[in-house]
């Protein structure tokens, strides 16, 4: 396993896979929580913190696949932020008796059509490469981003994209991600895992739609926490860990 992971407690395990342009630090406050009733592992994904640069197009799924196959998991519950999100529940649809319970923090979604405000945003943070600065700034400067802009966790959140993006403009060879076929929004009946949403009131307007195509998961439960926003990780780890911990209470 050439993937860089840490493992914290002990009993049920539970993996928690990042948001994109930061690494698996952004559970420093999250993962000591779980790890007090559950085995909680973390990673960084390929391209990212202390696992090696993207050499050809990440495989995401194949990936937890691998780190799960390493450490001798048949069985964890799962829990992604943003296109962490994403992958977890691609991975919950491609391998569903690995996953025993599914948690989405504000999570993306294979096919999902973005509004134009959206796709206009993210085309303007890619059209400032290879400028880091610039590139940050702007990404930083998004509505979805406003509470931990604002708040103490700031400078943190700006050193794990700065890192995030040196990497990938100093050692990445590919920029692309395979991901299972159908789209998973054409697939969401079919997760058959207890699934927990979780979102901030702090973001764009598209994932309040996203939100609506998850309710099509036979069971699924949503809570928005008030006052967080995307990185509600970084703006409020406790309700946040909270939420997670009593959703997984019963499988301890």
């Amino acid at each position: 396993m050439d993937l860089y992971y840490e493992v914290q407690g002990e009993g049920v395990p539970v993996v928690l896979i990042h948001s994109p342009g930061v690494d698996s630090r952004e559970w420093k406050y999250i993962a000591p929580v779980l790890a007090r009733s559950f085995q909680v592992i973390t990673f960084d994904g390929r391209g990212t913190g202390k696992s090696p640069a993207l050499t050809a197009p990440a495989d995401l799924v194949e990936d937890l696949k691998r780190l799960l196959q390493h450490l001798n998991i048949g069985q964890a519950a799962l829990v992604g932020h943003s296109m962490g999100g994403q992958a977890a529940a691609e991975f919950a649809l491609s391998y569903p008796s690995m996953v025993s319970r599914l948690v989405l923090l504000a999570p993306s979604l294979t096919g999902f059509p973005y509004s134009e405000a959206f796709t206009q945003w993210m085309a303007t943070v890619n059209s400032f490469a290879p400028d880091i600065g610039k590139m940050i700034d702007y990404s930083l400067s998004g509505p979805n981003y406003r509470v931990t802009m604002s708040g103490p966790q700031r400078d943190f959140l700006i050193e794990m994209q700065t890192d995030y993006m040196r990497k990938v403009f100093t050692e990445w060879k590919s920029f692309e991600v395979n991901w299972p076929q159908p789209p998973a929004i054409e697939r969401l009946e079919e997760i058959s895992a207890d699934t927990l949403f979780l979102q901030g009131t702090v973001e764009w307007e598209d994932m309040d739609r996203v939100a609506e195509e998850y309710k099509r998961v036979p069971s699924f439960k949503h809570i928005t926490i008030d006052g967080a926003d995307h990185m509600l990780t970084l703006t409020h780890p406790a309700e946040t860990a909270g939420f997670i911990e009593q959703f997984l209470k019963d499988l301890t």
